[in-house]
């Protein structure tokens, strides 16, 4: 199995979140605490399978070898 994340390839929404992430710590911008598990990228998005974070910043892609 090989799993590729990468960042959202709409340029205005990729700037837009980064400098929110920026401002905010890089906690994530839809969580309401802050905690280690909720720092970019969060521990729900690193646990998921595929798609994208809860804010649309990074892609999740799993393919079968």
């Amino acid at each position: 199995m090989t799993i590729n994340i990468f960042k959202t390839p709409n340029k205005e929404l990729r700037e837009d979140l980064e400098k929110g992430l920026a401002a905010n710590d890089w906690y994530c911008l839809c969580a309401i605490e802050k905690s280690p598990d909720t720092r970019c990228m969060c521990k729900k998005f690193r646990e998921a399978g595929a798609g994208p974070c809860d804010c649309g910043l990074y892609i999740k892609e799993i393919k079968e070898d």
